[in-house]
């Protein structure tokens, strides 16, 4: 028969599989957020390469029309 102070001497390690699924769980949250993170970064960064190709277009275009415009 199992008594109090059997039940008390059992302490919980990182084998028992109730704390295991706790910390996975716990990890999960931490990876979501990151990866909610990661996205909007990425999402950012799209929109400045979007502006910054539209940029470089424009300046070459202007620049190719000073190049015209100095051979005349």
């Amino acid at each position: 028969m199992v008594t109090k102070e059997d039940i008390d001497r059992v302490v919980r390690g990182p084998a028992d599989l109730e704390e295991r699924i706790e910390q996975l769980l716990k990890q999960k949250e931490i990876l979501k957020s990151a990866c909610k993170k990661a996205g909007a970064r990425i999402a950012q960064l799209e929109e400045l390469e979007i502006r910054l190709v539209g940029d470089i277009d424009r300046l070459v275009e202007e620049n190719s029309n000073l190049k015209t415009m100095l051979k005349s």
